[in-house]
């Protein structure tokens, strides 16, 4: 991709659409380009071109629309920092026991179950495509917004701010059809100008916190994916050379040649990594005995990468569980204040009443938990969106969600 491909492309030719890209390299002189779709959703160039009449040179302008989504793969550790801090970073795992399940697929693919697993798949990915396709541009409002925490010591948390509060919103957007619908007047008041928008639920939180936990921690990183790994594998070495020698972390001395002995990392990966991690002072080089030669101190000494309890957090978000005691509180007080202004009706009266009450929340809480089905949809009108034209449309005989999106 050159530098001025985008730039040409037809006005509406990206809007809405995925450009996948499949190494980075071959973007490296788009960057720019790539990097305006992404913050502004647009590209716009001035260049000079003839008229078409007079044959006079003028200036032309030509402008492409987004949004766009943008999807790339890379082997390279260095990437475009202000490309990297637009995107969110994903890794492969790399590790042996993924590699024996790849293998095991492989071979199932040979297999008549194979042939079937193939079929099945593609029956699969056209439910998921007709499914999503169900999904109306609702509006998500987050009435828990104003309590929410990010980390705020790097200047860069601005855009990965922004990344986390739309995952939120994702998620909710996705389970619009086990929320209720709530509808707002416009600004003009006519019933034309009505919004209809969902509500985020702590539940939605709590999943994007997870999510947020394991990929834009990873993403906040100062370390590539695979450096914080071999530096992972390097503490384990050290740690048991310590022990086994009964000396101290920084007494104990090791090579690259000691590293690929117990990683089997290759030495051009070795190299790329341990440079990087000798630059951010994780190891400190040492000349050996011959010369020549390299030794290395391990100089972190923090806890390993691929402990589970230590793993890759994002710092600064906050607590759930903070969140469900504040809303829990606040439904006790309110009901409080209910009973100080009613008078105490009789027993009697009291239980048929907090049980029907008990039931209906226990329905709904029941409800939001469900999965997408047929059972699972509200008692209101089906709404769907017509595969022809993207109008929206409703009627009381409409088919099941999932009746819908197993057509073809």
């Amino acid at each position: 991709m050159t530098g001025q491909s985008l730039f040409y492309m037809g006005e509406t030719n990206l809007k809405h659409k995925i450009l996948a890209i499949a190494e980075e390299e071959g973007a490296h002189n788009a960057s720019y380009a790539l990097k305006l779709l992404q913050s502004e959703g647009e590209v716009t160039i001035a260049s000079t071109g003839k008229d078409d009449e007079s044959g006079d040179l003028v200036t032309k302008e030509y402008k492409v629309e987004g949004p766009v989504m943008l999807f790339l793969t890379t082997t390279a550790i260095d990437i475009d920092e202000e490309l990297l801090n637009r995107c969110l970073v994903l890794t492969v795992n790399e590790s042996r026991e993924q590699t024996q399940a790849i293998h095991r697929a492989q071979r199932q693919r040979r297999t008549l179950d194979g042939l079937h697993s193939k079929l099945e798949k593609d029956r699969v990915l056209r439910l998921h495509q007709n499914a999503q396709r169900l999904l109306r541009p609702l509006a998500v409002i987050n009435p828990y917004a104003d309590q929410l925490t990010f980390l705020d010591d790097k200047t860069r948390t601005r855009r990965d701010h922004e990344k986390y509060l739309t995952l939120i919103d994702s998620i909710a957007l996705l389970h619009q059809y086990q929320r209720n619908i709530n509808t707002v007047q416009g600004p003009s008041g006519e019933p034309e100008s009505a919004i209809e928008y969902i509500e985020v639920t702590l539940e939605d939180i709590a999943t994007a916190n997870r999510l947020a936990h394991e990929i834009l921690g990873r993403t906040l990183d100062e370390l590539p994916p695979q450096t914080r790994k071999l530096l992972s594998h390097i503490q384990t070495m050290v740690h048991a050379g310590c022990q086994a020698q009964g000396m101290e972390q920084k007494d104990y001395r090791f090579s690259r040649k000691g590293i690929r002995a117990a990683t089997h990392w290759s030495d051009g990966q070795l190299k790329i990594h341990c440079k990087r991690l000798e630059e951010l002072e994780y190891l400190l080089v040492h000349r050996g005995s011959r010369g020549h030669s390299l030794e290395y101190e391990l100089l972190y000494d923090g806890a390993p990468a691929d402990n589970a309890d230590t793993a890759s957090r994002l710092m600064g978000l906050i607590d759930i569980d903070s969140l469900y005691d504040a809303e829990t509180s606040g439904v006790k007080k309110q009901k409080s204040g209910t009973k100080q202004q009613k008078s105490a009706p009789s027993q009697g009266e009291v239980r048929p009443k907090s049980g029907g009450r008990q039931g209906r929340e226990n329905g709904r809480k029941a409800a939001d938990h469900k999965g997408f089905g047929q059972n699972d949809l509200p008692n209101t009108e089906n709404a769907c969106l017509s595969r022809n034209n993207g109008a929206s449309y409703r009627s009381a005989n409409t088919p099941s969600l999932v009746a819908e999106a197993a057509q073809v």
